[in-house]
């Protein structure tokens, strides 16, 4: 994922904005995310990936999505639509890559 591409697709936060969030503010709890940029409030989706990036901050580690922006929306509308998820922000990482065939 880019930068500049949507984590939280309802109030269109982007990954470059968490990113800047945690290094500045240091949160050490993932929900400070959602308290100071609304991430994660509105359909819930995001959550898990707002926990993923809190917990690869805290790990020192780059703090990155590795899903294409492509899968993450139609992810999303799955999830919107049925309530289940696809993908889950931990696999996609340890796979090292989106992987977005199979999504």
């Amino acid at each position: 994922m880019d930068q500049d591409d949507h984590v939280c697709l309802c109030y269109r936060v982007s990954l470059r904005k968490i990113q800047t969030y945690l290094r500045c503010e240091d949160p050490p709890v993932a929900s400070l995310i959602s308290e100071c940029l609304d991430a994660g409030t509105g359909c819930g989706w995001c959550v898990p990936f707002l926990n993923h990036l809190h917990d690869q901050h805290t790990k020192g580690v780059p703090v990155d999505l590795s899903i294409s922006p492509e899968a993450y929306m139609k992810s999303r509308g799955t999830f919107k639509a049925t309530g289940e998820r696809t993908i889950n922000p931990a696999e996609k990482s340890q796979r090292g890559g989106d992987d977005s065939s199979n999504d």
